[in-house]
């Protein structure tokens, strides 16, 4: 969807890889300018990195970031975060926005360390970010709204595409889109290796696959249509596509990625943490 500049100061408490591809996409997008950025990490190579990339404010210090921003986007790793609100949680207000990206850890959680009625938005979004190509799902803590909702949707759409969920399903999205990359690179190198097998060079036959892989989930989204669907154009009667399938079905592949999920999800249920809700 086409985006327009927001009068927000972002501010990011943590500049790690997550935190910078967010940046690149909300400048490339021309939600923010770079003077509309400020971040905070313990690393000075980090914050560094970040100020010559991008020419955005820096600092060491948590606190500034929280005097400077409307939207604080909390980047830090999930173990760490709750000794970071402790420090920052009084100091935030219920005019500005908290975005959390911390993996297993809900609202509820957050909100424990705020004194005010702080808008709290809780996102996963995966890896592909990085690349402009994430996939990342949206909920909404107590004091949030759907305008809150909406800032957050088009922030992390400006890196790939963003969805709407309740948060009781966020742990189902942690084993569908958070830890599906890696499930898609097994496909991408089973895929490539077959290639090879049969006489391709490496190179070749790894960017075939991948190719593959990025065409066909493209045609998925645009044209809307059922997987299903698709996989009928692609397979002609007596042809070499229902073969495949055929192997692939004796192979028990979509068994194999349906406890993929289930697990996935299971484990971050374990990991979340009743002290975590």
């Amino acid at each position: 969807m086409e985006m327009t500049q927001i009068n927000y100061t972002i501010g990011f408490i943590g500049g790690g890889a997550m935190a910078e591809a967010l940046m690149a996409g909300f400048i490339k997008a021309g939600l923010v300018t770079p003077e509309k950025l400020i971040a905070s990490d313990v690393n000075e190579h980090r914050i560094n990195h970040l100020k010559e990339k991008f020419e955005i404010q820096v600092t060491s210090d948590n606190a500034a970031v929280v005097e400077g921003a409307d939207i604080i986007i909390l980047s830090v790793k999930p173990f760490v975060l709750g000794e970071v609100l402790k420090a920052i949680g009084g100091k935030i207000s219920q005019q500005q926005i908290i975005i959390s990206i911390a993996a297993g850890i809900s609202t509820l959680y957050i909100e424990k360390f705020l004194l005010d009625k702080v808008p709290v938005v809780r996102v996963m979004p995966n890896t592909p970010a990085l690349v402009g190509e994430g996939a990342t799902a949206v909920c909404c803590g107590k004091w949030a709204g759907e305008k809150h909702r909406e800032l957050a949707l088009a922030l992390f759409g400006a890196v790939g595409r963003a969805v709407p969920v309740p948060e009781n399903l966020m742990d189902a999205v942690t084993g569908l889109s958070g830890s599906g990359p890696a499930y898609m690179y097994v496909i991408a190198e089973a895929l490539s290796d077959a290639g090879v097998r049969m006489g391709l060079p490496r190179d070749k036959a790894q960017t075939l696959a991948a190719q593959t892989m990025l065409g066909a989930a493209k045609m998925i989204l645009e044209t809307n249509r059922h997987p299903g669907m698709l996989k009928d154009m692609v397979t002609t009667p007596a042809g070499t596509a229902i073969e495949g399938l055929l192997a692939l079905e004796e192979g028990g592949l979509r068994i194999a990625l349906g406890r993929a999920v289930e697990r996935a999800c299971q484990r971050s249920r374990q990991l979340s943490g009743q002290d975590k809700k």
